[in-house]
């Protein structure tokens, strides 16, 4: 199998588990920005936007629902208080947490359905794809520290026609 064929067998495993998130009362960018503050911390708005691509309007909205949801706040930045950061809520790392555990215990069915041999060659293949993810995740962020600094210098970003 080449890498393409891997990389579309993943692809097929992220869909099956954003079809086990349920309820969808939370779009797939609320849900990954909500992930993301859990991970990452506090960050500005532009920051959220960035990661999450979409655009500095669209995260505003997404942040104001979240916001009146009680899942994400709004803080100053304590080195700037003209800035403004955006954090999760212990409600919102509830939240997650609860949709989190209600996936893992329907993808748990799911695999009690497969045969032995199968959930065997899951579990061999778990420590490379946990290997993936934190490249992954290294590389993500390596990436949005690239963006951050030459935002700061004044470049574009990295969407056609949007300036930072």
């Amino acid at each position: 199998m080449d890498d393409l064929e891997l990389a579309a067998g993943l692809g097929r495993v992220r869909t099956m588990m954003r079809v086990l998130d349920v309820p969808r009362d939370l779009s797939i960018t609320s849900l990954s920005t909500l992930a993301n503050l859990e991970r990452l911390g506090p960050r500005r708005l532009t920051e959220l936007a960035s990661i999450e691509g979409v655009t500095q309007p669209a995260m505003t909205q997404l942040v104001s629902r979240l916001d009146r949801e009680g899942l994400a706040e709004r803080q100053s930045d304590p080195g700037d208080g003209r800035v403004v950061m955006v954090a999760i809520t212990q409600h919102g790392r509830a939240e997650l947490a609860r949709r989190r555990a209600a996936q893992a215990k329907r993808l748990a069915e799911l695999l009690a359905e497969l045969p032995a041999a199968d959930r065997a060659a899951i579990a061999a293949a778990l420590p490379a794809l946990d290997r993936l993810a934190a490249h992954a995740l290294a590389s993500a962020a390596t990436a949005q520290r690239s963006a951050q600094g030459g935002a700061r210098e004044g470049t574009h970003s990295n969407n056609p026609g949007e300036t930072e």
